[in-house]
């Protein structure tokens, strides 16, 4: 069985599973190992950024150790189990259906006629705060649409597309080797690429505590995602022309305020988004008890308004079947080059 098939079949695992609630997870476990790198990094280095460093490193070598002796010694067994290990191991780098599941909730919360407005607002705001990194305690249904519209742009890249295009890289790169490291080597990219994206999120924070430790995680990650953001924005407008939406509006507010982001990849999404729902994103925040504005994105044609996260659902489903279908294509030009 190839990486074709396993990527595949794990997409569509993803897509009518989500994530496996009563499996263990490995994002939680290469959590738990980031945060005892670090006390150890903490304890061996003064230098914050130089431990900040060295955690990388040795999370991302442990992983990949523990990665490749988990598929050899399934290989080693039959080559079934290291197939439906692969396949395992790609399906849960994948965040499609928990996002759709995510955002859905804090659609029917604020559509839900059996509660009150005040009732709606509060269930809204607390299903939001679980996919945002801001304060939602005091925003409005506006506020809460954009917070969850924000996060689904967010996600399409580092929760979808980016592993997917890491993946079929270390596939394309392992079958250099030989046919049979393709799976091999499409696996262990997906994999580092969650740790690269899990690290940035514990110690990507611009506070005390990691702005010098973190600076090293939150770099490579902004590195990890260059290509797929790029890529993804470009696919969205396509999947805004398939679903009637405004192509050329996530065009022109792609061009213009992609980098109306502190993220260097993130605006591209969201100005995507933005742009395609002819909505306005950015704005004021709050972050930690702490007042942020932030650059405004896209035009603001259309007010935001609960039907919005729907919309922007439907981009996230189209523009991942267009990101695989692309990279399958891509993989098919190499391989006649």
């Amino acid at each position: 069985m190839t990486f074709d098939a396993a990527i595949f079949l794990a997409l569509c695992a993803d897509y009518l599973l989500g994530d496996p609630r009563r499996l263990p997870h490995p994002v939680r476990f290469i959590a738990w190992l980031a945060l005892r790198a670090e006390g150890v990094s903490r304890g061996l280095f003064t230098n914050r950024r130089l431990a900040g460093l060295v955690t990388v490193i040795t999370v991302l070598a442990l992983i990949a150790a523990a990665v490749a002796a988990f598929l050899l010694l399934s290989g080693a067994v039959h080559p079934g189990l290291f197939f439906f290990a692969s396949l395992l191991l790609l399906y849960t780098s994948l965040a499609l259906r928990d996002m759709i599941i995510h955002s859905r909730n804090v659609h029917r919360a604020l559509t839900d006629r059996e509660k009150s407005d005040k009732e709606r607002l509060a269930l809204a705001r607390q299903r939001v705060g679980m996919i945002v990194g801001r304060d939602t305690a005091a925003l409005d249904e506006a506020g809460v649409v954009r917070a969850c519209v924000e996060s689904v742009a967010e996600n399409l890249v580092d929760g979808i597309c980016a592993p997917l295009f890491w993946a079929f890289v270390g596939a394309t790169v392992g079958e250099l080797g030989g046919h049979h490291l393709g799976l091999l080597g499409g696996v262990l990219a997906a994999m580092l690429y969650k740790a690269i994206n899990t690290m940035d999120s514990l110690f990507g924070y611009r506070n005390d505590r990691y702005r010098e430790f973190g600076f090293v995680p939150a770099r490579l990650d902004d590195l990890a995602n260059y290509l797929p953001a790029r890529l993804t924005a470009i696919l969205m407008i396509f999947a805004a022309a398939f679903l009637g939406h405004d192509p050329a509006g996530a065009w022109r507010v792609l061009g213009r305020d992609r980098r109306n982001h502190a993220s260097p990849n993130a605006g591209y999404s969201e100005a995507a988004m933005a742009g395609a729902l002819g909505i306005r994103l950015g704005g004021s925040a709050v972050y930690f008890g702490k007042p942020v504005e932030k650059p405004v994105i896209g035009d603001g044609k259309h007010l935001v308004d609960v039907g919005c996260i729907i919309s922007a659902n439907r981009m996230l489903q189209v523009t991942s079947l267009l990101c695989i279908l692309t990279l399958y294509g891509l993989r098919l030009l190499l391989s006649h080059l």
